[in-house]
């Protein structure tokens, strides 16, 4: 397969553009670093392994499962989300690149909430869509869906105890999440902002305290979940009135104009600006109802229908006085967390079209544009942390497993510097290796050699003098 030179290929040096091509011959099926680094031996595993997670980044290429068994493959022209039916209209992310398209019946919602105000119904909170839902009998999202969110967001963690994987990502999540989360409020503040409030503790020149305290209240409620996640037993409910009401305390802290109503149920009526449906006053009621929904998502058994069901349902009742967008999308992410799945972090979520699907929950009781925008959202999300996780790290378990053969054939090789090193390589691994992870064993073995230097030649037992004249 030949690969196509475009901007991004022109820029590549001589070796990018035989790895890429590497990598393009292998066609579908893809092709391992042991394998490309048998083909390439003049490149290190460790550059090899940047370069293939920064490819993944720019969304070049693709990888195909998890750990020594990941394989890399070119991406194919065109990747989107399975969700119903495409319409042909396309939303733009704050960079500029198209990705998403509405079904047409998430179009029809969109069609009706681009209305004049004066043209849609008034309409207040319908109950029906709440105790109509049946979990794990009714889906908002379909199974085919599911299957392909499960598909996207798993991760290496996934047998791990619940937490792992958040944990592994934590300063990564704390400062996207936050910062997508909040830029959906108005907020004014820069990633790289957000990075040095949350990282250094400084905050940002020139911007409201009000924006400051929104990221610092965002950190602080991620923090709570995934400590959460990661302390909750095996077969206990992730939803308790004791999370939630701290959850949007922890979100709410020096926000709200009355104190008191941090992490409490409303007491007070509430409007939604630039919209005709009018939330629940009762506190009795709302009350209630909470209990239902906490009820409600503790039985669902999926946790990406877990996580939709609280982006719908939370903001759908307003159970507090303000900051109840901000408690479902981070609420989204707990049933996550507990399956360490990859997170939703909203980055480049458009915040008018988010706006237009909540308004299709409030006036019509519909779920179809917020469900085409959550498998976007997702689908932006996963790309991203893929490529973050494969990037950490980890110990490379072959090279755990014969770190003592790989010491003792290095130094071998270098006391030897006449012989022909590949081949006392593989006179050293033929008894001791199994066949099939020879390979392997062996390109690890030779990156090594490659890879010394003064700096690490105690390692082997070698000195100065030895290296220079096997290098000679």
């Amino acid at each position: 397969m030949s690969i196509e030179i475009t901007p991004y290929t022109a820029n590549l040096s001589a070796d990018e553009a035989s790895l890429l091509q590497k990598i393009g011959d292998a066609g579908a099926l893809g092709v391992s670093v042991a394998q490309l680094l048998a083909q390439l031996p003049q490149l290190s595993r460790r550059t090899m392994q940047r370069w293939l997670a920064q490819w993944v980044t720019d969304g070049y290429i693709v990888s195909l499962g998890e750990g020594r068994g990941r394989r890399y493959r070119v991406k194919p022209p065109v990747q989107s989300v399975a969700v119903p039916a495409m319409a042909a209209e396309t939303l733009h992310s704050a960079k500029g690149v198209a990705h998403l398209k509405l079904a047409p019946d998430a179009q029809e919602v969109r069609d009706y909430i681009q209305q004049p105000l004066t043209l849609r119904k008034p309409v207040g909170y319908q109950r029906d869509l709440l105790e109509g839902y049946q979990p794990n009998h009714r889906f908002y999202l379909p199974e085919t869906v599911r299957r392909q969110l499960h598909a996207m967001g798993r991760t290496p963690d996934a047998a791990a105890p619940a937490g792992t994987y958040s944990r592994a990502v934590l300063n990564r999540l704390l400062i996207d999440l936050s910062w997508a989360s909040s830029q959906m409020e108005g907020n004014t503040y820069s990633r790289l902002d957000t990075r040095h409030l949350i990282e250094e503790g400084t905050a940002a020149q020139g911007k409201a305290r009000i924006e400051t305290q929104m990221i610092l209240n965002h950190k602080a409620a991620i923090e709570l979940l995934v400590d959460s996640a990661s302390t909750l037993q095996p077969g206990e409910p992730l939803w308790s009135r004791y999370l939630l009401m701290n959850l949007h305390a922890a979100l709410a802290e020096n926000l709200l104009p009355n104190p008191a109503d941090e992490g409490r149920v409303r007491q007070h009526a509430v409007d939604i600006t630039g919209s005709v449906y009018r939330p629940i006053s009762t506190p009795q009621v709302l009350d209630e109802l909470l209990n239902v929904i906490l009820g409600k998502v503790n039985q669902i058994q999926d946790p990406f229908e877990q996580a939709f069901f609280m982006m719908v349902h939370m903001p759908y009742l307003q159970p507090f006085a303000d900051i109840n967008k901000r408690v479902s999308r981070l609420a989204a992410n707990a049933p996550l967390f507990r399956a360490n799945l990859c997170p939703l972090t909203f980055v480049d979520v458009p915040a008018d079209t988010y706006a237009q699907a909540m308004l299709g929950i409030y006036e019509m009781g519909r779920v179809e544009m917020l469900r085409d925008l959550f498998i976007w959202a997702y689908e932006r999300s996963t790309q991203e942390y893929t490529a973050i996780r494969q990037t950490l790290a980890e110990p490379d378990p072959l090279r755990l497993t014969y770190r003592t053969l790989i010491k003792d054939t290095v130094k071998a090789v270098v006391k030897q510097p006449q012989a022909d090193g590949v081949a006392l390589v593989e006179q050293a691994i033929q008894a001791i290796v199994p066949p099939e992870q020879r390979a392997e064993v062996k390109a690890l073995i030779l990156d090594e050699l490659r890879r010394l230097h003064e700096g690490v030649l105690a390692r082997y037992g070698l000195r100065p003098s030895e290296l220079k004249a096997w290098q000679q």
